[in-house]
C-alpha cells in the first residue's frame, strides 16, 4: 500500500498515515494538489489529506481539490496532534525570535507564540520548517512540528505539547481513484457528498428536507463557492448512513430533485473516535 501525503518527511500527514496503515509505504509531495493529481493519475496510490481540526477548523482549498478530482473517500482517521517548538542543538527559547510553521499550526499555538513575543512565519507546512531550520542553521529561528521531524532533521525540542487545547485533533481521509465501498452491515457508516443547488429559493431547505423525513442525521455541511463565484454555491455533506440503506436512498433521491450536480464522494466506515 503506498499512501501521498503533503508536506517534507515528519509531517503530521505521514504520522496519521502510519498510524492508521502501519505496514504502508508512504511518499511525500510537495502539494496538496500534487497527491490528488498522482492519485488520479494512478489506480494503485492513496493519498492521506487532513480535511479539518478541532480548533483550527477546515483545512483551507481541500474542498476545492475533492471537487475537482473526485477521488473516493476510503476511510477517515482522527489523529490526535502533539505540537513542539523546536530549534538547533545548543540554543535557549529566550535566543528565539521567530516561530516558522504551516498556518494551522501557527493558530494552533498562539499562547506559546505571544508569551514569547514571537513573529510568526507562515511555511507550507511543518516538517518542512524543521527541515528549513536544520539546514540554514537558524540559530534565532523556531519551528512548530512533531517529534519525529526533530528526530530527523537533528532538532532539539525546547518545548512539548504547546498546542494551546491539548484536545487538539485533526481528521484526515484516506482517498483514491478506485471507486469501491465496505459492505453494507449492522455497522455505523459515512456517506460524502457535493451537490450543487439549483438557483431558487429555498433550494437549500428543499434539498434538506429528505434528511429530516427520513430520519437521516447529517455530522457535516459546508458550502463553498465555485469558480470563484458568489452566486452558486457548492455544499459538501457528511451523512451519517451507509448508500445502500433505504433510507439514505431516499434521502439522495430527494436531494436530486433540488440539485444541478451530485457526485457521491465515497462510503466508509465512522471512526470509532466519534463514539469517544
Amino acid at each position: 500500500m503506498k499512501i501521498l501525503y503533503q508536506g517534507s518527511e515528519g509531517a503530521y500527514s505521514q504520522l496519521a498515515a502510519l498510524e492508521a496503515y502501519p505496514k504502508a509505504t508512504t511518499l511525500s509531495c510537495k502539494t496538496f494538489e500534487d497527491c490528488f493529481q498522482k492519485c488520479s493519475n494512478d489506480q494503485n496510490l492513496s493519498t492521506i489529506i487532513p480535511v479539518e481540526n478541532s480548533i483550527a477548523g477546515r483545512v483551507a482549498d481541500i474542498q476545492y481539490l475533492m471537487n475537482k478530482y473526485k477521488l473516493q473517500i476510503y476511510a477517515e482517521h482522527f489523529h490526535k496532534v502533539s505540537h513542539n517548538l523546536l530549534a538547533l542543538p545548543g540554543i535557549k527559547l529566550n535566543q528565539i525570535k521567530s516561530v516558522r510553521s504551516h498556518s494551522q499550526a501557527i493558530s494552533q499555538c498562539q499562547k506559546i507564540i505571544n508569551e514569547n513575543n514571537l513573529e510568526p512565519i507562515i511555511a507550507a507546512d511543518t516538517a518542512g520548517s524543521a527541515k528549513y531550520i536544520s539546514k540554514n542553521l537558524k540559530k534565532d529561528e523556531a519551528a512548530i512540528a512533531s517529534k519525529l521531524a526533530a528526530e530527523i532533521y537533528n532538532l532539539k525540542i525546547l518545548k512539548n505539547n504547546v498546542e494551546d487545547d491539548k484536545k487538539n485533533v485533526t481528521r484526515f481521509l484516506l482517498m483514491g481513484k478506485k471507486a469501491e465501498h465496505p459492505e453494507y452491515k449492522n455497522e455505523k457508516y459515512i456517506t460524502s457528498c457535493i451537490f450543487k443547488v439549483k438557483d431558487k429559493p429555498a433550494a437549500l431547505y428543499k434539498c434538506l428536507g429528505g434528511f429530516a423525513t427520513n430520519n437521516i442525521s447529517l455530522s457535516k455541511l459546508e458550502s463553498f463557492s465555485e469558480h470563484s463565484s458568489f452566486e452558486q454555491y457548492l455544499f459538501l455533506c457528511d451523512i451519517v448512513g451507509h448508500i445502500e440503506d433505504p433510507k439514505v436512498q431516499k434521502s439522495l433521491e430527494e436531494l436530486g430533485f433540488h440539485t444541478v450536480s451530485l457526485d457521491i464522494l465515497g462510503v466508509y466506515q465512522a471512526s470509532p473516535f466519534r463514539n469517544i
